[in-house]
């Protein structure tokens, strides 16, 4: 007989030191996060190229931290996030009006919110525009940063200003994008939905943001980081991983 591990045991299992990440490990909370039973299982599907406990320890989510998420999408994280932070935690998906006027816009949020009591729709303008009820820890976007460019209302200089001032001070803005190819520059945002790294980073110390860290747990030297991300196989590209500390 084979004995699948209880959500206590796997927890148990994922607390180990984080690869790449000097001193990093992965705290009771994320691992539990990780293991939580009511985890869709196309998200569980997605883990092994996702890395989700290494990721939230690069981060630095802590129990009891205010996290605001840019694009949440399907909720993937929004889930991971607000087990992690927990009941003392709070985590607020930031919605713009385009994403919501979208068919079905809200249906995958609306349902978190039901589960996660922790979870709170922010509506806003578009990001640039963007503002909380109080402070965050912590604001996380994955793989849609190089979205915010493209557009006919974008402005990432103004929304990477609205994040820096929704942060407490010591805040971190993490930052997990596709990587392109270095020198593609920004038509690659629109074209094959990747975002130059460089770029990305003289983006954000032009807000005020200091780059804490990087991490490689994400790279792929497979992918030629020239083709579309969703020709790749949206979550077998290369990644690149920044911490910017406000």
């Amino acid at each position: 007989m084979i004995r699948i591990p209880s959500a206590s045991l796997f927890a148990a299992l994922l607390l180990c030191t984080v690869p790449g990440i000097a001193g990093a490990r992965t705290s009771p909370a994320i691992a539990a996060a990780v293991a939580d039973p009511t985890r869709p299982d196309a998200d569980r599907v997605r883990d092994a190229n996702r890395k989700p406990a290494e990721v939230l320890a690069f981060a630095g989510v802590r129990p009891g931290m205010v996290v605001a998420e840019l694009g949440s999408g399907g909720g993937y994280y929004t889930r991971l996030l607000a087990k992690a932070v927990g009941p003392r935690g709070k985590v607020y998906a930031i919605v713009t009006a385009a994403q919501a006027a979208r068919p079905n816009g809200l249906a995958a949020l609306s349902t978190i919110t039901a589960a996660y009591p922790n979870v709170s729709i922010v509506s806003v303008p578009d990001y640039a525009h963007l503002t909380l009820a109080a402070k965050a820890d912590l604001f996380w976007t994955t793989e849609n940063y190089h979205d915010f460019h493209n557009g006919p209302t974008a402005n990432i200089a103004a929304m990477d200003h609205a994040v820096y001032d929704a942060l407490k001070p010591g805040g971190i803005f993490y930052v997990e994008d596709h990587s392109a190819a270095p020198g593609a520059g920004l038509a690659v945002t629109s074209t094959v939905h990747r975002m130059d790294e460089d770029v990305a980073k003289q983006e954000l110390t032009a807000a005020g943001f200091k780059l804490a860290a990087e991490g490689d747990l994400l790279r792929n030297p497979s992918d030629n980081r020239a083709g579309s991300n969703s020709e790749t196989g949206h979550f077998a590209t290369d990644r690149f991983m920044l911490r910017m500390k406000k």
